[in-house]
């Protein structure tokens, strides 16, 4: 299927879909000699496996990765690193009904529509947030290739529900740690009271997730249409849940005067990061933060209006298994692409250089 390969030197191509065999990922580009191992994967997979937060879906999937290719003797060899992970838990008979009706919210009328009726409405098949497994493992590789330059991560969960962690309060470092991978430690209790009003009555939630990366060298992005926020706002909104990305100040800057809005430049460094750690474009040095605003899980148990692949009006209430909020199992999903952008922006700015 087109549109399944991401990257221009580091390029991750993702294949399966929820309910079928299992889902994984060929990554291309990546030089020899990297260390890695099935367990670098695994640590970021268990991140976004199901089943592990109150806003999760009750679906047990274990997701063991296993590595079919381009590793040999706990390194990489240069050539594609290929990678698997077994769907165990499908239960397809949950799925019957929207066998002949239109789920609204999800890709089953887009995917008709394109595919002349051919679609594995199972799960929502390829359009299944299942499909960010390949994602997060080569995430997990794209990140072991920028902590060799000194680049970090953190990411967590800034908002659910409506209901923001105070900035005052904030430390990403350690929202791995905490319920729905928060980004501040005391907005979990009213997470909590949020997530069990929307399950109690069949609803669902949105939040915005914010992705840090500290150590990112100035030079990376290309003018004029490979800006790194452009390379950015590709990778995070290819994300299924994902409907607006920011960079830096993002909207907020559009509210302000130039005078609060630029970065001033002194001796020692910047004065501030409203930029978000882009100039024209091209990473200033500065830590580049991205938040992506990630809608309400579509799958409701709530009746809505939809119809029937005849056409004709229906009534649909969505039944399964279904996370209340795509928070907080898409954390290391935004953070995977973020990753990805970044070392493949990294390896095309030192393939630019004759220079060592």
């Amino acid at each position: 299927m087109a549109g399944s390969t991401f990257g221009r030197l580091l390029r991750l191509t993702t294949f399966g879909e929820s309910h079928g065999a299992g889902l994984g990922g060929i990554l291309d580009g990546c030089p020899p000699g990297l260390e890695l191992a099935e367990e670098d994967l695994q640590r970021d997979l268990d991140l976004r496996r199901p089943g592990q937060s109150p806003a999760s879906t009750s679906r047990k999937e274990p997701d063991r990765v296993r590595l079919l290719s381009g590793v040999f003797q706990g390194r990489t060899t240069g050539t594609p690193i290929a990678f698997f992970v077994a769907n165990e838990d499908q239960r397809s008979r949950d799925y019957a009904e929207v066998a002949t009706k239109f789920r609204p919210g999800h890709a089953d009328w887009s995917y008709v529509q394109k595919y002349r009726g051919v679609y594995d409405y199972r799960g929502g098949g390829r359009a299944s947030g299942r499909e960010t497994v390949a994602r997060v493992a080569g995430g997990a590789i794209a990140r072991k290739l920028l902590a060799l330059r000194g680049v970090d991560l953190h990411a967590g969960a800034v908002e659910l529900g409506g209901i923001a962690a105070s900035r005052e309060e904030m430390d990403l470092a350690g929202a791995f740690d905490r319920p729905y991978y928060a980004a501040a430690p005391g907005v979990v209790p009213l997470w909590d009271e949020r997530v069990a009003e929307a399950k109690s009555a069949g609803d669902s939630l949105g939040g915005i997730v914010e992705v840090v990366a500290t150590g990112v060298p100035a030079g990376l992005g290309e003018p004029v249409f490979d800006k790194l926020e452009a390379l950015l706002a590709h990778g995070v909104m290819s994300v299924g849940a994902v409907k607006g990305v920011e960079v830096g100040d993002g909207f907020a800057a559009s509210r302000a005067t130039g005078s609060r809005n630029n970065d001033p430049l002194l001796p020692g460094g910047f004065d501030s990061n409203h930029a978000g750690g882009t100039l024209g474009g091209i990473s200033s040095g500065q830590d580049v933060v991205v938040r992506a605003a990630v809608k309400p899980i579509a799958s409701i148990a709530i009746p809505q209006r939809t119809l029937t692949r005849d056409g004709e009006p229906a009534t649909i209430v969505v039944g399964g298994r279904h996370d209340v909020s795509a928070i907080p199992r898409i954390v290391p999903v935004i953070r995977a692409m973020v990753a990805l952008v970044l070392a493949d922006a990294m390896l095309i700015q030192a393939r630019m250089s004759v220079l060592p």
